[in-house]
């Protein structure tokens, strides 16, 4: 089977509705797919609707943006939770308010040097999503500023330009307690990622094993090989899911539909231990 359970549609920063998403999952081969949008399941609908509609595998779920009290940036990914739980519901809100909050400071900053308004970033949302970085990027795009959005994200809208502004993420172990709290499973995304930014010491990996993650992301473009080899021992020692994925984004970066993926086994795991909403596999 050829599972990628790690996708992005125009309900966060993927260029794609969800429904086109899935689509397009049938067209690159894929049995089974996973829609996780950032901080939101309001894809899931649409994406359930045409999995069933087109025979792919569907398994629901989100990446959380978490933040340690050091400033890591640490992305979580959720499978199979409860979207109306509680104390997750009021975080990922938290998390969202405060990215929109963000997003109009920054446009603010750029405008002051760019030809950008908040109506140029706006024509780069779809309803209902939340206004973040990716979109800025690609109204930079539109303006002729930077020829793609990887490139913003290197430049403009790096961490370390002026024109950055933080925002507030939970706590990753907090995550973790809430999405276990919610009937999930946990994945740590893209753990080694350094070309993203500073990646988090062994003892984060440990804390966060021990408030319930059940898995990581190895096989991810961003990891280098180095890296996959260390999470690989350290899942063995663990006994942690090992997932593989594509991260796709639609136009919004270079990453491909199936170019990493997770074995049958990782996804009959993930199926046993999520209690909190339900997979259809064909």
């Amino acid at each position: 089977m050829r599972i990628d359970l790690h996708t992005h549609s125009n309900v966060s920063d993927g260029t794609q509705p969800p429904a086109e998403l899935v689509a397009a999952a049938v067209g690159a081969g894929l049995d089974v797919l996973a829609l996780t949008d950032h901080d939101t399941t309001d894809g899931w609908q649409d994406a359930g609707a045409a999995a069933v509609r087109l025979g792919i595998g569907w398994v629901p779920g989100m990446e959380i943006s978490c933040k340690t009290d050091t400033g890591i940036s640490v992305h979580l990914l959720a499978y199979l939770h409860d979207p109306a739980h509680p104390g997750l519901l009021a975080e990922i809100t938290r998390s969202k308010d405060a990215r929109l909050t963000r997003a109009e400071r920054m446009v603010e900053r750029l405008a002051e040097d760019y030809p950008l308004s908040w109506d140029d970033v706006r024509l780069h949302v779809a309803p209902g999503a939340t206004i973040g970085r990716p979109h800025i990027a690609d109204a930079l795009v539109a303006a002729g500023v930077v020829g793609t959005r990887s490139e913003a994200f290197a430049t403009i809208l790096t961490a370390r330009s002026r024109y950055f502004v933080a925002h507030y993420a939970p706590d990753p172990v907090t995550a973790v307690e809430l999405v276990r709290a919610a009937g999930g499973v946990p994945v740590f995304a893209h753990p080694v990622a350094s070309a993203r930014g500073r990646v988090v010491a062994e003892q984060t990996y440990q804390d966060m094993i021990d408030a319930g993650l059940l898995g990581l992301e190895v096989d991810h473009r961003d990891n280098p090989a180095d890296g996959r080899a260390w999470l690989r021992r350290l899942a063995a020692r663990k006994d942690l899911i090992v997932t593989g994925s594509s991260d796709y984004h639609g136009a919004g970066k270079p990453n491909m539909l199936g170019e990493n993926l997770t074995s049958q086994d990782a996804l009959e795991r993930i199926l046993e231990l999520g209690t909190g909403s339900t997979a259809w596999l064909p």
